[in-house]
């Protein structure tokens, strides 16, 4: 079986997807599909519709402004996805299951109310925030800061590129370490599934799992390639206001706070540009999405035959019979 598929692909289609637990979720003309392997070995298939305030508000529907919507919107999404996929393939009651609970769960479940297993879910997230915060942000910061201190300053105008290199070392660490862990694998095998089908609708086979298993898992408008995107565009414009306005990177927290209110121009940029990345593929587009397609090493897995029939089950309940309604 060959990795890459080296055929031009015939169609470009807009649909896209995100692995889910035990299942994939696709999005496409007919809106959303959430497709799960449920305990009796089946696929279920849930269609979903997908809640777009663009469509209400037309100014966030816009280049630009739109690619901040889309993000937020999409985790939201994604999140309640992801937790339907959990209740569908048996995993919450695996998790309430008494003979596999800890000591600790027994109490918590046995004195504590729903409501407040709710506020600590809750703080839970905020807390998960904050530490992506402090991974991605305070970190690449303070250790450039102390370098830049060893250093006499003679660091500061290169403090952005530092920061950005730092940033993408730390996520391509995070990554390697969360793939290790059995059930994140198999996450990001489903999430290869999900590459594997998109490829194989694009290049004109039909949806079997013998053609699927023989396309690329590396694709370009994968939400891997964004993230590395997002971090490269971060780098141009944080050291653009970096000499632009030096006074800004005197200051730790006034410089955080600088790259923080930036942050939704520079995810704008990067929608702009996987949506464009989507299309082309020139050198422009292969230069700044190697790093992400390289990334999906680490974040696709190459998955298994009824890995790819949940992926399937996913793809043809969001397309219709006709090609050019789902095409970018």
């Amino acid at each position: 079986m060959s990795e890459q598929n080296n055929a031009c692909p015939l169609h470009k289609t807009s649909v896209g997807g995100q692995a889910l637990i035990e299942g994939i979720m696709m999005q496409g003309p007919k809106g959303a599909a959430v497709a799960v392997r449920i305990p009796d070995g089946s696929i279920e298939t849930i269609m979903k519709e997908p809640k777009h305030i663009r469509d209400k508000i037309k100014p966030l529907g816009w280049p630009i402004i739109r690619g901040c919507v889309n993000f937020v919107e999409s985790m939201i999404f994604g999140y309640q996805c992801l937790m339907l996929s959990a209740e569908k393939s048996g995993l919450e009651d695996v998790e309430a299951d008494e003979e596999n609970q800890s000591k600790l769960d027994k109490w918590l479940n046995d004195h504590l109310s729903k409501g407040v297993m709710s506020a600590l879910g809750a703080i839970a997230s905020v807390l998960g925030v904050l530490l992506a915060f402090a991974l991605f942000f305070y970190l690449p910061t303070i250790i450039t800061n102390f370098f830049n201190k060893l250093c006499d300053g003679a660091l500061t105008n290169f403090r952005a590129l530092i920061e950005g290199v730092l940033r993408m070392l730390i996520f391509v660490g995070y990554i390697a370490a969360v793939s290790l862990m059995k059930d994140i694998r198999r996450t990001f095998m489903y999430h290869g599934a999900e590459h594997k089908t998109i490829f194989c609708y694009e290049h004109g086979l039909e949806l079997t799992v013998e053609n699927v298993k023989k396309q690329s898992r590396f694709h370009p408008r994968c939400g891997t390639s964004f993230m590395f995107v997002i971090i490269i565009i971060s780098v141009l414009i944080s050291s653009i206001i970096s000499v632009a306005f030096p006074q800004l990177r005197n200051s730790t927290p006034i410089w955080m706070l600088t790259k923080l209110l930036i942050l939704p121009l520079v995810m704008g940029f990067g929608y702009e540009f996987i949506k464009y990345a989507g299309r082309h593929e020139n050198l422009f587009v292969k230069i700044l999405s190697a790093p992400g397609l390289w990334m999906q090493r680490l974040t696709t897995k190459e998955p298994e035959d009824d890995m790819i029939e949940v992926a399937i089950a996913a793809f043809t309940a969001v397309i219709t019979d006709d090609p050019q309604d789902d095409a970018i």
